[in-house]
């Protein structure tokens, strides 16, 4: 992100809290709960936006090396994602040419070939056809047209993008618009993954990406939690095409009101989430970043599962093993939300601390009202909800998916 942004940000977070209000939208707007639980909506975005819309699958520390591999199902196709002794990204369908099983049955690994358990046909990391056993038995096959189905995929600025279907459009500079030119002088490519976090509930997918859609609620329902770290009733947000920037202020924040504009850097006094259309909350840090997917469960509109990615910066990564080997603090999950306020800490943050506000924050506490809200849906004694002017990110995403699927816009709530 350019430094002018970052000031602007900054500034624009500060007098909020100088002048203690939100960010105003201007406007309410209410939605028709059938958005949570009516099955032909469900059906219409899981074949929109899952089956035919490019899919963010990882970062390129997903696959750190020629040979490695990863399979995913989330969006309801097999995907075999590879990287070749070439080097290149390709993303295949995970099934086997000749009886249509599936092919790799881990979830990740190194492995230069992939051979079918059901018969050993054998294939390479970059596609190919290899051996048919018995081939004499079996007859003749014409290798070069029995490879592995490929997926349109491409490896941009070190993300990892698959379309899920083979003669699907993979046009990200479309598809990501001016979010493109934001986000591109992140180091995404140098990203290292430590590992991941899934969470599976009884929650529509939507109400899980709404959690990430305001700070409203961070005093409240966060208060002995993420409370601690950031400022709730604060919020920088702007549209960018179907996508958005969300940006609340750290606790520490107040640091830079002493120092020089030019010292002033966003990541160190407050946190940027990005969206990206349609089921991705991407934290956006230099050091370290998660990668939030959201995906409908099982056909079903009120279950869910958010798959979460781990990724560390290589010098964070470095400083923190070093702490541990040394027997110096770090900051775990016992001492998440007991880390000192003030802008200068030097105590790194290991996994466990990391995943401890996924598990204590957005399982526990937000899902846990999305559990609540999307039982109470279902009974049908709720019949619609309200976003409120300081919720402009639940304005937007809301929006933008209903007016792809052709639904009627939200309703602007009119003051009496």
């Amino acid at each position: 992100m350019k430094k002018d942004l970052q000031v602007k940000i900054l500034k624009e977070l500060l007098q909020q809290l100088d002048d203690d209000r939100n960010v105003d939208a201007g406007k309410q707007f209410k939605m028709s709960t059938e958005a949570y639980v009516c099955p032909d909506i469900a059906k219409r975005e899981w074949k929109e936006f899952f089956q035919n819309t490019p899919q963010l699958i990882g970062l390129s520390g997903r696959l750190p090396k020629k040979g490695s591999f990863f399979t995913c199902d989330d969006f309801g196709i097999p995907v075999l994602a590879t990287r070749g002794k070439d080097g290149q990204f390709r993303a295949f369908l995970n099934v086997c040419r000749h009886r249509a099983v599936r092919l790799v049955e881990s979830s990740n690994g190194e492995q230069s070939k992939f051979s079918c358990r059901f018969h050993a046909w054998t294939f390479s990391n970059e596609g190919e056809l290899i051996q048919v056993p018995r081939e004499h038995d079996f007859g003749t096959v014409d290798k070069t047209c029995m490879g592995l189905v490929e997926l349109p995929s491409e490896e941009l600025n070190g993300m990892l993008w698959v379309h899920p279907q083979p003669d699907g459009v993979l046009n990200l500079k479309d598809h990501l618009g001016p979010l493109l030119d934001e986000i591109s002088d992140n180091p995404y490519g140098e990203m290292v993954y430590v590992g991941e976090t899934v969470i599976e509930r009884d929650l529509n997918w939507k109400l899980a990406n709404d959690t990430f859609g305001e700070t409203y609620h961070f005093e409240v329902l966060h208060k002995d939690t993420v409370s601690k770290i950031f400022y709730g009733n604060n919020l920088s947000f702007e549209e960018l095409g179907r996508h958005h920037r969300f940006v609340f202020a750290s606790r520490s924040i107040d640091w830079i009101r002493e120092r020089p504009v030019e010292d002033w850097q966003l990541g160190s006094v407050a946190s940027t989430l990005y969206y990206i259309f349609p089921n991705i909350q991407f934290t956006h840090g230099k050091q370290i970043q998660s990668l939030i997917k959201m995906y409908p469960l099982d056909g079903k509109p009120g279950k869910s599962r958010t798959r979460i990615d781990h990724y560390y910066h290589p010098d964070s990564l470095a400083v923190l093993e070093e702490t541990k080997a040394r027997g110096g603090d770090v900051v775990t999950a016992e001492t998440t939300y007991k880390r000192k306020e003030e802008h200068e800490r030097s105590t790194p943050l290991d996994l466990s601390g990391l995943t401890e506000i996924f598990n204590s924050t957005v399982e526990k506490e937000d899902y846990e009202m999305g559990v609540q809200q999307q039982a109470n849906i279902e009974k049908g004694v709720v019949k619609e909800v309200i976003f409120g002017r300081n919720e402009p990110a639940l304005h937007h995403y809301h929006h933008t998916f209903r007016e792809l699927l052709g639904l009627s816009p939200l309703e602007e709530v009119k003051s009496s």
